[in-house]
């Protein structure tokens, strides 16, 4: 399900909003929370349900790992050391699996003149969002900076769907106290306002401005044994503007969203073209 789609703006998102608050105004926070969850879940597999069972195994996953490295603060650091290394390694190899599996079989094919068949895996929607993620909680884990382990904040932490389809990856610390707050627990005009206006101008940049470059580009690359000097620049510098606008149109859409459940979400996209350096 796309941010930009008419099922999205016009069903997923209201009926998210109206029953997220309905729940908080009869004072069931657990159940709100809960729906969160849940609808978020059904956000993920409206792409493709079969994945669910990645993301719902990962987070069992990294939710049992932290508790470990949370109820093991007083062994010797070698331990935790050894609990961490092994949960990032399982994150790193469920997404290797699926990412570059096709890849070593290719370059075993060709070193050894096998012919292995390839596997062709579809890569899960978000897996590198979300394994990301987890990875930072397991580390804030072993730092000692996640101090409450409930399933339901976890899995609602894990499965937000504003940011979870692509980010931005955040700390454990940055959205568990903003869900507990009792202020953002009531709906708060000004950042409904504010979300609308900025999911607006995200979907402006999706739609009008990097689809329509989408065109431009996607037409030069079809004729490109055609193309002279100036057509060739003109679709490089399409392409250029399509992914610059989409994922700017994207980031503003999910900061958007976000807004109208109460939650800012850090910015993710700060002009990277005008960067002067890689940590700009």
């Amino acid at each position: 399900m796309l941010f930009n789609s008419y099922i999205f703006i016009f069903v997923f998102l209201p009926v998210s909003f109206f029953v997220y608050f309905l729940l908080l105004q009869k004072r069931y926070k657990t159940a709100a929370k809960g729906f969160l969850v849940i609808a978020s879940l059904f956000f993920y597999a409206w792409w493709n349900i079969h994945y669910l069972p990645i993301i719902l195994s990962s987070m069992l996953f990294n939710y049992f790992m932290g508790n470990q490295l949370n109820q093991n603060k007083e062994k010797i650091k070698s331990y935790q050391k050894s609990l961490l290394t092994f949960g990032i390694v399982a994150n790193l190899t469920l997404l290797g699996y699926f990412k570059y599996t096709d890849f070593f079989i290719e370059n075993i094919n060709l070193a050894l003149h096998t012919n292995l068949p390839l596997l062709h895996l579809a890569l899960p929607l978000a897996i590198s969002f979300f394994t990301f993620q987890q990875i930072a909680y397991l580390v804030d884990s072993y730092k000692g900076e996640t101090t409450e382990y409930n399933f339901l904040n976890y899995a609602l932490f894990v499965t937000f769907f504003p940011q979870l389809i692509a980010g931005p990856i955040v700390h454990h610390l940055e959205m568990m106290p903003q869900f507990s707050s009792r202020w953002n627990l009531v709906k708060k005009y000004k950042n409904i306002a504010l979300g609308i206006f900025i999911f607006s101008i995200g979907l402006f940049k999706k739609v009008i401005i990097a689809d329509t470059f989408a065109l431009w580009a996607n037409y030069g690359f079809d004729q490109s044994p055609l193309l002279g000097f100036w057509e060739a620049w003109a679709t490089s510098l399409s392409y250029t503007f399509e992914l610059y606008f989409d994922f700017s149109g994207y980031t503003d859409m999910a900061i958007g969203v976000a807004l109208l459940f109460n939650i800012r979400l850090p910015i993710n996209f700060n002009s990277p073209y005008k960067s002067l350096d890689i940590q700009a």
